[in-house]
């Protein structure tokens, strides 16, 4: 998970966040009496404005940057071992499945189109790379994206259909790091903790 946070997140997003200190002499400004502010307060106040709406700017970058693929996230079917929908014995689940029916697909981090396709197990599919991750996104009814494209979090990549060895409309997604297949909600929980540390960091402001 450590590993996954690292390497998704970067060294500069705590940067953004160490920040933080530079504000808390602008609560102890607002505190104080007009009459006993002198200039050079003022000038820190303004400082630390400047400081302030820079900081905001850089926590709803953060907030941005990563992005759920469906507006509405339902599991259908969890990553690991499960019964197979088609043989009824028990098989390994590469990935995780969502309820969706014609929904738009987001990227769900910043990265590259690395392949699209079709074939006959994943149906209509595209496959993102960030870094060391690749994502793909499997059973589209269309492909929203073009090899090669950089994509950001948030972009539409496709839309949700039946194609492919599919019981149902839904999207899959699987997820592997250099190479091996790893639980999406590694990066769901990712995104959970990127937004919700973003608002709450807002609040207190």
């Amino acid at each position: 998970m450590m590993v996954l946070l690292s390497l998704i997140s970067g060294t500069t997003i705590m940067a953004q966040f160490n920040t933080v200190g530079r504000l808390d002499n602008h609560q102890v400004y607002k505190t104080k009496n007009p009459q006993e502010i002198n200039s050079s307060l003022v000038d820190s106040l303004i400082l630390n404005d400047s400081l302030k709406n820079e900081f905001i700017k850089e926590l709803k970058a953060r907030y941005m940057s990563v992005s759920y693929p469906l507006s509405k996230i339902k599991i259908n079917s969890p990553y690991g071992y499960r019964k197979d929908p088609f043989s009824g014995k028990l098989k390994f689940h590469n990935g995780l499945d969502l309820h969706a029916r014609n929904a738009k697909v987001y990227a769900m981090l910043a990265g590259k189109v690395i392949k699209i396709g079709q074939d006959r197990r994943a149906g209509k599919y595209v496959t993102l790379m960030h870094g060391n991750f690749t994502v793909s996104y499997c059973h589209l009814s269309r492909i929203l994206a073009y090899e090669g494209q950089m994509v950001k979090a948030g972009d539409t990549i496709g839309i949700t259909g039946n194609t492919g060895r599919s019981t149902g409309e839904h999207l899959h997604i699987t997820c592997k790091h250099n190479g091996d297949y790893i639980d999406p909600m590694l990066i769901f929980k990712h995104i959970e903790t990127v937004q919700k540390d973003c608002i709450a960091t807002l609040s207190q402001l």
